[in-house]
């Protein structure tokens, strides 16, 4: 059973700093694409970042610079860090895997495997 399970969101003040985790089991994780997506309240969802199974990195543009992503393979992790967050910035975050491909790809329907989602609260 693949499972993909978030955490780390919470309420911080603008400029503040969290750190999401993804804790993946089920399947060799090292081998694929993995990301998060947000989704705002009435807003659809957007790609925040992705890294690939080469540990190529890709950020949407209005998070270049603040968020980072990265993965620990020996503990089948996902992070992102947020840093200088904004209050549009909030969001319920998603870890995802794109399927079993190991490289990239910007659209929502490649990844098919979703967590559960974790809340950031800017305010």
């Amino acid at each position: 059973h693949v499972q993909l399970v978030e955490s780390g969101g919470g309420l911080v003040q603008p400029g503040g700093s969290l750190t999401l985790s993804c804790a993946a089991s089920g399947y060799t994780y090292g081998s694929f694409c993995m990301g998060w997506f947000r989704q705002a309240p009435g807003k659809e969802r957007e790609g925040v970042a992705a890294i690939d199974s080469d540990g190529s990195t890709y950020y949407a543009d209005s998070v270049k610079g603040r968020f980072t992503i990265s993965r620990d393979n020996g503990k089948n992790t996902l992070y992102l860090q947020l840093n200088s967050l904004k209050t549009e910035d909030t969001a319920m975050y998603y870890c995802v895997q794109r399927g079993a491909y190991t490289d990239y790809d910007p659209r929502t329907y490649a990844y098919t495997l979703w967590g559960q989602g974790t809340q950031v609260t800017v305010s």
